[in-house]
């Protein structure tokens, strides 16, 4: 089995398409870690707040499985491809790590570098798996977050409620 952390995020119909991607996710993969979700202003243009999260899960699907698996899932949700990089999103889903593997396979890079490049990646991640390493850096995703300026994105935990039980609370920080 390989650890695979995904990061999720919607500003179109955020509340729906992010508990719809976490049932099917969890319908893929079983038992779902889950950080906090968080709202942010959205970045590179003027939209809707960002809904975002990370989630992990133990896989034995192929990366080329689980790519092709998560693209499908967000064609389903309404995802236009081919637009502007920043621009509205009814459901992104990104991979970020996948097992140990370091490099691009076949376009996916990982670790992928929004990681620590973003805040509504990074805190989340240092939350579900702050003890991991990342390999360019050789620091934990705990002291990266630790270490990032947090004054380049302004985000905050909210309440979020997923199968009848509170998985984010707005004080979660």
């Amino acid at each position: 089995m390989s650890l695979l952390t995904l990061s999720l995020g919607s500003n179109q119909q955020a509340d729906h398409h992010i508990r719809a991607a976490l049932d099917a996710l969890q319908a893929d993969y079983g038992t779902l870690q889950i950080s906090s979700v968080f709202e942010s202003r959205a970045v590179g243009f003027d939209g809707n707040n960002f809904l975002n999260m990370v989630v992990a899960v133990d896989t034995d699907m192929a990366l080329a499985t689980v790519s092709a698996r998560i693209k499908a899932l967000e064609t389903e949700h309404g995802r236009v491809r081919g637009g502007p990089r920043f621009s509205p999103r009814t459901l992104d889903i990104d991979i970020l790590t996948y097992a140990d593997c370091v490099g691009d396979y076949d376009g996916i890079v990982l670790p992928r570098p929004e990681i620590t490049e973003n805040a509504f990646v990074l805190w989340p991640m240092s939350q579900l798996c702050g003890d991991l390493t990342d390999p360019h850096t050789g620091l934990s995703y705990a002291t990266l977050w630790q270490r990032y300026d947090k004054s380049r994105q302004v985000l905050w935990p909210i309440d979020f409620d997923w199968q009848g039980r509170r998985i984010s609370s707005a004080v979660d920080a």
